[in-house]
């Protein structure tokens, strides 16, 4: 198990308490800068992860973190998005540019993407999937993941996944049942399919074949391995760490463009606070049925029912720190295909200060962990006003 307790010689900001830290990643495509933004600042406080989780680009992220040393893990990300993003340079010009003229870069590099694809992860097929054999990969996907393959094979050690201490986990939805499945490190080996299974996100990409079965995109399903996480037997406290891509409140659309833009982030934003209740209402019942049991006479406390009761898993206590990237007024319904350099340095910035602020935050910093329970901090939207929907931390009266 991972210490990260905070010692009286820490810096502010450290992740502190004894426990398991998990980072748990959205997919989001090129959103997924941020999340690499996010790690940053981790490592620079020196927060010590134990298990990396993810979906569709989270995934990748999460490969790129678990496949590599502590010191190569913030190079390697580097190195992966400053490639995805070398087709669509920096314009000298954007500093000075309104925000009409930056939407219209935006769409500009995303229509780029869409014809010319993006180095280093795909290319379009030629010729087009109309025009290939019925009932092949190349007829159901319009673009090719071949480069893909190759760059997490140059930039992720799968050996070190596999064997290594971090723990990783991805999700994906098999095309034959519908069924989600997780692919996870402490459960079988790790490849590149893997990886790429988790991002072939339909129709865009094809399917990924692993074992015989064929996967798309675990996002179809759910966006965020949270859930998976969550229901995972702990032994001592954890700090979840869960940096979502879209955000699930937006405003009222003006136009067909800003209902695409909010169509999609309601799809794709996770269920956290959903998820999060349920574990909370667990919990609850989990410790309630516990106290009840110790009041039973002994020639009841062997009945089936109560012992299933007893049986019901009571975990020790979880916090789950939410950061949600928050778009930019000047970005569309393009944003999660929109791979300009630009976009991405921006994406990045803003995951690490989003993270650096939350480490630093006086509510962070104070917090107390309880034995049970689950606690949720969003203090990047308290940070700028925004109204708080977390679920409240078990009672005392539940806790005894």
């Amino acid at each position: 198990m991972t210490n990260t307790s905070r010692t009286p010689s820490q810096q502010p900001g450290e992740v502190g308490e004894v426990g398991e830290s998990i980072l748990v990643l959205q997919g989001g495509g090129a959103l997924g800068a941020y999340q690499a933004g996010v790690y940053e600042a981790l490592q620079q406080c020196e927060a010590e992860l134990s298990w990396v989780a993810g979906i569709s680009i989270g995934a990748i992220n999460a490969a790129l973190i678990a496949g590599n040393p502590a010191e190569l893990r913030v190079p390697r990300l580097r190195e992966f998005w400053d490639l995805l993003s070398s087709a669509l340079p920096v314009p000298g010009f954007v500093g000075q540019a309104i925000a009409k003229a930056r939407e219209n870069l935006n769409e500009a590099s995303a229509t780029q993407v869409m014809m010319f694809g993006v180095p280093g992860f795909f290319r379009p097929r030629f010729p087009p999937a109309p025009w290939q054999a019925p009932g092949s990969l190349a007829a159901i996907s319009y673009y090719d993941t071949t480069p893909l393959r190759a760059t997490l094979e140059r930039l992720v050690d799968f050996d070190r996944i596999n064997d290594g201490p971090m723990r990783l986990s991805v999700g994906a939805v098999n095309v034959r049942s519908g069924n989600f499945a997780y692919f996870d490190s402490h459960q079988q080996r790790l490849d590149a399919r893997h990886i790429m299974a988790s991002g072939a996100l339909p129709p865009g990409f094809a399917p990924v074949e692993i074992d015989g079965e064929h996967y798309w995109d675990g996002g179809l399903v759910s966006n965020t391995p949270l859930q998976y996480v969550l229901d995972q037997a702990a032994s001592g406290p954890r700090t979840v760490f869960q940096v979502d891509l879209f955000s699930a409140r937006g405003a009222y659309p003006a136009n067909l463009g800003e209902v695409t833009e909010r169509e999609k982030d309601i799809r794709f934003s996770s269920r956290t606070r959903l998820n999060t209740s349920m574990e909370l209402d667990r919990q609850l019942i989990a410790q309630t049925a516990r106290r009840l049991i110790a009041k039973l006479p002994a020639h009841l406390q062997a009945d089936p029912d109560v012992r299933a009761l007893a049986d019901l898993r009571c975990d020790g206590s979880v916090d789950v720190v939410h950061l949600i990237y928050r778009s930019k007024h000047y970005e569309t319904q393009s944003k999660d295909f929109e791979f300009s350099r630009l976009s991405m340095k921006e994406h990045w910035e803003a995951g690490l200060a989003d993270m650096n602020s939350t480490l630093h935050s006086p509510r962070w910093l104070a917090r107390e962990r309880s034995e049970h329970g689950v606690h949720v901090y969003d203090l990047t939207a308290e940070a700028a006003g925004e109204k708080k929907a977390e679920p409240q931390p078990v009672p005392a009266t539940a806790r005894r």
